[in-house]
């Protein structure tokens, strides 16, 4: 399937509807229950994938309708974790504290995780899909590990059950499997110590394009004072970069519009597909078409345009539905203009 010239998707998450779960949340609780509960996951997989086609996006993902959270949702079918019994922790370096599940054992898969979100996907549009995980160094630094008592061991295990699941979103016909790793933007020297090397024991082996989505959060107000004390420049991709661009991951996903990212740090990429942000999440602010293929603009001094991929700075889930939708408009509009203007 060829890709268009700045081809367009989101980072992973879309907000849920009212009547599936609490809206503007991190983590909204379940409106229905049961097989009641599924059914509405199914639907509100389907009402934003054809949003997203309505919208003019050129790659169509999931929306993760299906879970509560993009790190949880991935372990809610992960034996040897505890969330029964839930602990507060500061996560993100101690910038926000969540109650997380405790592992309590060797870790092994139940069985498949998104089968059903991925199938249903793939059954329902034409166009290019991508399905999300949680990253191994940021699902480790969102439980509480009462097991391993080793950081390092703890992310190759999950890497490992990451790449039993990666492997089979590539047989369900999935297009694009990305990896988000927020936590590579807060613990600098391990990501490129260690992190990426955890990264690519969960794409090992895949033959459908990777990517890995590093970002600095979602747009809540834990995220946004930490942005604030970040300075003028924001240069938490200077550590990693350089390992990414010797990994065998494809894609890179990173912040630009309405951050304090230099842009020239793009060019640590080289050889990668770039996912550039070009969409807001922490602004309810509705971007201009205009703005969206200026940003395009911008980052063309960096990245070759046949590398270059407007995406969303990071996921949609708190944000307002309506807003999204609009967002989701601006972003291919936006992509549209470019190629006029660039292509």
């Amino acid at each position: 399937m060829s890709r268009p010239l700045f081809s367009s998707t989101i980072a992973g998450s879309l907000p849920k509807p009212a009547w599936l779960a609490e809206t503007r949340k991190l983590w909204p609780t379940w409106k229905p229950e049961g097989t009641e509960l599924a059914q509405a996951k199914a639907d509100a997989t389907l009402l934003w994938i054809k949003a997203q086609e309505d919208a003019g996006l050129d790659v169509i993902g999931d929306g993760e309708q299906s879970r509560q959270h993009f790190v949880h949702g991935f372990l809610e079918r992960v034996e040897g974790i505890d969330f029964e019994h839930k602990v507060k922790m500061g996560i993100r370096d101690n910038r926000y504290d969540a109650m997380v599940p405790q592992v309590v054992g060797p870790l092994r898969l139940a069985g498949r995780v998104h089968a059903a979100e991925a199938q249903l996907l793939r059954a329902h549009t034409q166009r290019r899909t991508k399905f999300t995980l949680p990253g191994p160094m940021t699902i480790v630094d969102t439980v509480a590990d009462r097991h391993y008592g080793d950081r390092v061991a703890l992310a190759m295990a999950f890497a490992e059950l990451l790449n039993q699941e990666a492997l089979a979103l590539e047989a369900d016909g999935i297009d694009i499997v990305q990896f988000d790793e927020p936590a590579f933007n807060v613990y600098l020297k391990e990501a490129a110590d260690w992190g990426v090397r955890a990264l690519e024991r969960a794409a090992q082996g895949l033959r459908c394009t990777t990517a890995v989505h590093i970002c600095y959060g979602y747009g809540i107000q834990a995220n946004i004072d930490w942005k604030a004390s970040l300075g003028e420049e924001w240069r938490q991709y200077e550590a990693v970069f350089p390992a990414l661009a010797k990994s065998r991951i494809d894609q890179v996903s990173l912040e630009c519009f309405h951050s304090h990212v230099p842009p020239q740090l793009m060019r640590l990429l080289e050889g990668k597909d770039v996912m550039v942000g070009v969409i807001d999440v922490a602004s309810d602010e509705v971007e201009t078409p205009e703005q969206v293929a200026d940003t395009i603009g911008e980052a063309l001094q960096h990245v070759p345009k046949e590398r270059l991929l407007p995406c969303t700075n990071c996921g949609l889930a708190p944000m307002d539905r309506a807003i999204a939708l609009k967002k989701l408009q601006a972003l291919a509009e936006g992509a549209a203009l470019a190629r006029r203007r660039y292509g």
